[in-house]
Formats: structure tokens, sequence, C-alpha cells
């Protein structure tokens, strides 16, 4: 800050002039004493003066002038209303030292070539104003973010500066206040029981006292918050008490006004003759056809106002009782025809005894709620239908949901829009995807506009059912009605692209996820090297796994595999090697699924020796190993006529036959009729037609190949 801009010229260099030939700093001493006292010298420790300290010594005469400006304008330092003279001297000196304090070293940062009796006099004049402004209380507006100037002879500049310092004297000032008042409450008899408990219970150290300050800051602020509960309420009082006093004046008032006023007449209204008629907005109620509406709209209310079911006593206590205590696979028919005759239920008695059966015995409640659906007296809507599909839907009950669509569909009642939105969900878990196209369309043509749970439902039961084209249909439906996919629904569409090897379906859907939001991860990274290496197209795989690496993400075990496979189609060896040792220096150490390629890949090399050394690491890493390493092995001992090893692979893999897809049991009739197992090769392809997977034309030659020339079974290695 330049302060040759703050002062203007004028008035400093008359001041100076005067200080320097017809004043003395005693003379002035004499009517400011105080000033004086600020802007004598201040020896601090290690930081700004504390007001009322032996640094600062004020021992002046009382200004009682200075105490109701101050006090305005310090924002209430001192709590209550301050009476003592000697304590508003010493908040008075306080202000006073650290504002001279903080003003004394920006002018001398200002001007820094001025000597120290130039600077005291500068000083002297800004501590002048601030004082008559505090004299005149016109200090608190400027605190306040006034911009008029109080005078001039300080520029604005430095008035605004005088404003920044005073507030944060005051800032400071306030702290102090709160500080000093934290150690009375540190002290406080229920802070140090709290304490002593804790110590007691364990705990020690910088938790310990973490809490206790903790403690008195909350009872400091109970305090103060009872203290002005109790300020509200006297001003309520004094209120309350002023507004006594006028109401007492403006009685006196009236009464005298009341004396000279006359007794008002009394008036009597005339008697009305014929019948009362009443008309509103011209319709005219005393007709007696408005009493037979009156009784319609009684009749009315009984129907649509919620009634009370009757209440349950005798025998039909003790009916309903067996009914709830009844069994699944028990007939609730003979009951509740039973129940139907003590009751005589109408809709709200059916619903009581309902809410109890779903809260005591909820497996009878879907077989009741089922017969209930033909009950007359229950008068059954669609909801009560919806209700029963929801239920039997979440507990993957398919073929009973089915059945109360069915017989709804027999009552004449259509599915609305909820039992469609039910339906939707159901058929797209259960695998349906026909089913659930129908109820998706039937909520089209009922006008609703698919949320963003039945698009999801829709989009992964076409995911699952291998239709990623449509799936992909979808969620562009949704982004063109402005409803953003989630990233669980992007990530499935990958995953099922780069299963396939469709590569620009999975590089469409990692574009589509950045423009949605959605950073690249390690998975959707991975996915594309994997997508690049099905599609037999090593260098764009190697091209996304180093875009990968530069983008700071480092690869794991799954996506080594994937960019290690992809160079196992063409047998680039050597370029697999030299990524694992690249690799291995940056702190990679190969898991199961990158060991498990490359076991793969070696025994399609017949390197049987190297390819167990592989396999004792896989065993070595203490996980199970997948399920791929079985198939491997099988291919490579059938090829190579190890029967036994390969006869105990073969057990394992029949044991999980339900994760062989189609290119697993190719791959294992076609390894063992190359090894001359025709008996174990034409069991696994009664298998694998069992599995419902047709071979392919390849595979039939080779079995009927097989057949015809009947190859020999090499002998037992």
């Amino acid at each position: 800050m330049n302060f040759k801009h703050l002062v203007s010229a004028r008035r400093t260099i008359g001041s100076l002039s005067r200080l320097n030939n017809e004043r003395t700093l005693s003379q002035i001493a004499g009517s400011r004493r105080s000033v004086f006292r600020v802007l004598s010298p201040v020896s601090p420790c290690g930081g700004e003066p504390y007001g009322g300290g032996k640094n600062a010594s004020f021992d002046g005469p009382k200004r009682p002038g200075f105490s109701l400006g101050f006090g305005r304008s310090i924002h209430a330092l001192r709590e209550g209303n301050v009476s003592d003279s000697e304590d508003d001297d010493g908040t008075m000196n306080e202000y006073l030292s650290r504002f001279v304090w903080i003003m004394r070293g920006k002018l001398n940062e200002a001007y820094p070539d001025s000597d120290k009796q130039t600077v005291h006099g500068m000083l002297l004049i800004i501590v002048e104003n601030v004082v008559a402004e505090m004299e005149k209380g016109g200090l608190q507006g400027k605190l306040g973010g006034d911009a008029s100037l109080p005078s001039q002879d300080l520029s604005e500049d430095l008035w605004r500066t005088v404003w920044e310092v005073s507030n944060k004297v005051l800032e400071d000032m306030e702290k102090e206040r709160k500080k000093e008042k934290m150690k009375g409450f540190m002290q406080d008899e229920e802070v140090k029981e709290m304490c002593r408990f804790a110590a007691e219970v364990g705990i020690r150290g910088d938790m310990l006292r973490e809490m206790r300050f903790k403690w008195a800051q909350e009872k400091m602020e109970e305090r103060e918050f009872y203290r002005s509960l109790e300020h509200l309420r006297e001003e309520a009082l004094k209120e309350d008490k002023e507004d006594e006093e006028d109401s007492g004046k403006a009685e006196g008032i009236g009464e005298d006004i009341a004396v000279g006023e006359a007794t008002p007449e009394v008036v009597s209204l005339p008697k009305r003759q014929g019948k009362f008629k009443y008309k509103i907005y011209g319709l005219d109620l005393s007709d007696p056809k408005w009493a037979e509406v009156a009784d319609k709209i009684h009749q009315s209310e009984e129907i649509t106002w919620p009634q009370e079911p009757k209440p349950v006593s005798g025998k039909s206590k003790l009916v309903t009782e067996k009914i709830i205590l009844m069994k699944e696979e028990d007939d609730p028919s003979p009951l509740l025809a039973e129940w139907v005759e003590l009751m005589q239920p109408n809709r709200v008695d059916w619903t009581a005894l309902l809410d109890r059966l779903k809260e005591q015995n909820p497996r009878m409640y879907l077989k009741v709620a089922e017969h209930l659906l033909n009950e007359e007296s229950f008068q059954a809507n669609v909801r009560d239908y919806s209700k029963l599909i929801d239920a039997y839907a979440k507990d993957g009950s398919l073929e009973d949901a089915e059945r109360i669509l069915k017989k709804m569909y027999e009552n004449g009642i259509p599915p609305d829009i909820l039992t469609a939105t039910i339906l939707v969900h159901m058929y797209c878990k259960a695998g349906k995807l026909d089913r659930a196209k129908e109820a998706f369309e039937s909520l089209k043509e009922q006008g609703f506009r698919p949320d963003m749970k039945i698009y999801n439902s829709m989009i992964m039961a076409y995911v699952n059912a291998g239709q990623l084209k449509m799936g992909e249909i979808l969620m562009r439906e949704m982004e063109a009605r402005d409803m953003k996919a989630s990233e669980e629904i992007y990530m499935a569409l990958l995953r099922s692209f780069a299963k396939n090897g469709d590569v620009d379906g999975a590089s469409r859907i990692t574009t589509t996820m950045q423009f949605a939001g959605f950073q690249p991860s390690l998975e959707s990274c991975s996915l594309l090297v994997e997508a690049y290496g099905r599609k037999n197209e090593p260098d764009m795989a190697r091209n996304n796994f180093d875009y990968m690496i530069k983008l700071g993400l480092k690869p794991d075990d799954r996506c080594t595999a994937s960019m290690i496979a992809a160079y196992m189609k063409p047998n680039y060896l050597d370029r697999a090697l030299n990524l694992l040792l690249q690799l291995e220096k940056d702190g990679f150490e190969p898991g199961v699924h990158t060991y498990a390629i490359l076991l793969e890949w070696l025994g399609r090399m017949q390197l049987i020796d190297e390819a167990e050394q592989v396999l004792d690491k896989i065993a070595l890493q203490g996980e199970a190993p997948p399920f791929k390493v079985h198939l491997s092995l099988c291919d490579m001992y059938s090829r190579a006529g190890m029967e036994k090893k390969a006869l105990q692979t073969l057990g394992a893999i029949e044991a999980k036959k339900e994760q062989l897809g189609l290119d697993d049991f190719e791959k294992v009739v076609n390894g063992l009729i190359a090894g001359g197992f025709i008996q174990e090769a034409e069991r696994m392809h009664a298998l694998m037609q069992a599995q419902g997977f047709a071979p392919s034309e390849s595979l039939k030659v080779a079995l009927m190949a097989s057949q015809a020339f009947g190859r020999k079974r090499p002998g037992i290695r």
C-alpha cells in the first residue's frame, strides 16, 4: 500500500508545521493524554501489544465521553452494561494500543526513509481523527462499511485503511475475549467431572484434551444461549409494559370522548312474513328436491368414506384364528366359507383379515388372497391382481404370477400401467425377452413414458439374450429423452461387445460414456484391449494398452492377461515376453489369469513341462484356478496322448458341465479326437447336444472321420 496517496498533502504539511513550531508533545498530552499514552514507545513481547498490560501503562484520567461511541463500534466486546470507568478505560486502552501498533508498522513500511519524528507526527494526525470520530460516535457506521467520509483531514484511501485496521483490532479483541472465557469454562465443575470420567474409562493424551476443549465450548455456547433467551424475555416484558401503558392512555382518551357523545337509539329488525328462502349463487335451496340430493350424498359417502371392519367375536373369532394358523399345504376354502356365513363380510372385513395374514402368516396370505379374487363380497379390482403378481414376481414364482395374469384376463380385467410395469421387470429378470417386449409395448400403447428402471431392465434383458444392438438402440432412445443411463448399463454393454469381439460396438460405448461424463476406468480400458484381442488385432490392443498406462492407470492381472491373449492368436511369443519383462520392471507380478493364458499358449505348443511349471505357479497363488485352465490341460494332455491325466481333467470338466459354452465343448471334443479318445469325444458330443448347443460343421466332419477311420488310442503315458 502506498500511503503517499492516502494522506492529503495540505493537512499533513500543516499538521507537521504546527507540531514543530506551535505545539509540543507535552502540550498535546495535556489536552489528549490518552492519545499520547498510546503513541508512547511500546516494546511488545513477540507480537502485538495487549491492552491494559504493563507495556501500555494507561493510567490517564477517565474519559466518559468515549464509552458510548466506543461501545457501539466494538460490537459489545464487554458483556452486559459496563458502568465501571476503569473497565471502560481498559477496553479503550487495549483498542488504541493495538491500533497504534499496527498503524505504526504500516507507516514505517510505506515511508522507509522517514525519520521517527515524522512517522510519529503522521500517526498522531490519524489517531486524533479516529478518537474524534469515536467521541462523536461516528466510527460505528464506518466500521459497517459506510461510504461517506467522516472528515476531510484524511483521504478516502486512508480512512478505508483505518477502518480495516479497526476491524482487525476488534476481531483480535473478540478472539482474546472468547479465549479468556474458554479458560474459565475449562475449569467448570461439570467439564472437570466429564474429564475425570473419560480418564477412568481409558481416554488419555491429545484425545482427552480435545474432548475437554469441546465440552468447555459446548458449555460456553449453552450459557450464551440461555443468556440470549433471558435477554429476549426482558425485551418482551419491556414491550408488554409499554403496550399496557399505551393502551391505558388510549382508554383514557376514549372515555373522555365518550362523555361528550349522546346515547345511541336502539333499532329493532322488522318481523319476517311468509316462508324462509335460501338462495346461494342463484339456487333456491328451500326447494324440497335438495333434501333428496342430501340423501344421495350421504349414500355416496358411505361408499367412498373408509368404513370400520366389523368386530370379530365368539365363534367367528375362533374361525379367524384357525385361518391364521393354517399351514401352506392346507385348503383354505372350507374355513373361508364358514367365516363368510358367520361374518357376512364386505371388502373392509376381508382387507382386515388379509392384513393379519400378511403380518402373521405371509405364505398363507398369498393363497387366501388368490382365493378371494373369485369372491363376490371381496369386490376384487385390478390393484388386487397387480399386488399378487408383484408378490409372486419378487418370490421368483413365475408360473404363479402367470396364473394370476391368466385369471385376470378371464375375468375381463385388462392390465393397467402398474401391472405392465411389474410384468416388464418380472420377465426381464426371468430372461423371457419376448414376453418382456410385449409388456413393454403395451406400456407404450397406453401412453406411459418408460422410466429409468424399465429401460435398465429391458437393456439388461437384451444384453443377457445377446441382442446387443437392440440394447444399444434402447440406450440411444433414453438419451434422446434426456435420460442418462447408469454406468452399470454402459459397462454391461461394453462387456458383451468385448466378449463377442465387436470392436466397433465397444468403441461406440466408450465414446458415449465419455460424453456422458464417465471417465475411462481400468475396467473399460481392459475391455477394449480384450475386444481387439478377440478380433485378432494385437497392434490395436497394444495401442489401447499403452494409452491406458498414459492415463495413469496401472494394468492389473486381468488386463495383462487380455493383452497376452491378443498376442497368443498370431503366436507373437517374443512380444508377449517383452511385455511381461517390461511390466515386471515396473513392479507388476503375474496373477492367476495371466498364468492361465500362458499355460494355454504353452499347451498349444505341446511344451508340457513348461506348462506344468506354470500350473505349479498358479497353485502357489492360493486362489482357485479359472475353469479354462482345466480346458487347456485337457486339450494339451489329449493331444499329447497322456490318457491318465487327460481323463482326470475330463472328469473335472464334466463335473462343471453347466459352465461350458459352445466354444468350450468344441475345444474339448477336438482335443479328444486329435488324441484318439473317440469314445470320450462321442460322450462329450452327446452332452453338448443335451445342453442345447449345435455342433459346427467342422466338428461334425471330424467326428465322422474319426468313426470312419477309427483312430487308435495311443498307449498310456
